[in-house]
Order: C-alpha cells, then structure tokens, then sequence
C-alpha cells in the first residue's frame, strides 16, 4: 500500500461521483496505483495501492479500519461538533493495521485471502448445486412431458375408439331396420 499524499483530480472526482450514486465499493485506476474505496454509513475510506497489490487484500483493510473506526467513534464521526483531530486517536490504529496489511506474504493475510477464496469457492459450490438440481428439474419436466405426450396419445385413441363405438350404436339400429325393410321387400317379390 502506497501513502501517496496525492490523489489525481480525476480519481477524486470519481470518488465524488461514485459517493453522489452510492457505489458502496470500487477501484480506480490510475497509471501505477489503483485507489480503491468502500463507503460505509456515508464515511468514505479509501487507500491507494500499487497495481500488483491484491485487491481483495486492499477491500479487507479497508473493511477492518471501517469495521474498527465505527465500533470506536460510532455516529459522533458524523455530527457537526467532530473536533478538528479529534480522531487523531485512530492514527495508532491506521499504523498498526497498515504493518500488517503492507506484507503480502504475511501469514495472516494469506490467511485472509484464503479465506475469502474459501467463501468464493462455497458460493461458487451453491451456485453449480442449485445449476445441478435445475438441470435435475428439467430432466424430471422432460420425463413430465413425455409421458405427458404418451398419455395424450392413449387417450386419442381411446377416443377414437369410444367415436366409433358410439357410431356403431347410433347407426346399427338404422341400418339393420333397413336391411329389415329390404329383406321384407325382397321376400314379399318373391311370394308374390
């Protein structure tokens, strides 16, 4: 992490922009450095880092010195009567947390970083589960389906079966009275 007392007007004014619309957390680049800032109970923390720094490294600091600024000062830090230096108190607090960030390598911050790709890797595992059981359900409304249409197809010819049955009932009548005429007329010819 750099203490670059510098900022470049056109990242602060980015800062300002993104505080306006309230983007809780980003980084910005800018040439060597990338300024990264979270903005919590509209404080804005930021740090400026070298480009090769982790960046979720640089998102935990500046949670942790969020987390801490607000457990100490609270609400006070927003009010009208905040004293100039009044929290010159947290600058112990900035230094000793800023040791530990500084070493990538330290123990604790490859603790922290694979602790993160850990809760990466646990969203990433519940989203490939919840893609499986979506894939499950589409197998289970396809099999559905199927045997959705081969029901459809029992039930047609069914029906078409009970049509002809049914024709076979409203017809039969009609026509063996006629072939009982026919057969009436034919034998009376035939007598006669």
């Amino acid at each position: 992490m750099n203490t670059t007392n510098t900022i470049p007007e056109s990242s602060t004014s980015m800062i300002r922009e993104s505080a306006i619309t309230y983007i809780p957390q980003a980084t910005i680049e800018s040439g060597r450095y990338n300024i990264h800032y979270l903005i919590n109970n509209s404080i804005i923390y930021l740090t400026i880092c070298e480009k090769s720094y982790p960046r979720n490294l640089a998102f935990s600091y500046l949670k942790e010195i969020s987390n801490e600024f607000g457990h100490i000062h609270g609400r006070e830090a927003l009010s009208n009567a905040a004293r100039p230096f009044g929290f010159s108190s947290f600058d112990n607090f900035l230094g000793k947390t800023k040791k530990i960030y500084q070493d990538q390598r330290a123990q604790s911050n490859l603790d922290r970083l694979n602790t993160d790709l850990a809760d990466v890797k646990k969203v990433m595992t519940k989203n490939i589960e919840d893609l499986l059981y979506r894939g499950d359900s589409l197998d289970k409304m396809s099999d559905l389906s199927s045997n959705l249409r081969n029901d459809s197809i029992k039930y047609r010819k069914k029906a078409q079966r009970i049509n002809f049955e049914a024709m076979i009932r409203q017809y039969v009548p009609i026509v063996g009275a006629g072939l009982f005429v026919v057969f009436l007329i034919w034998y009376m010819f035939l007598r006669g």
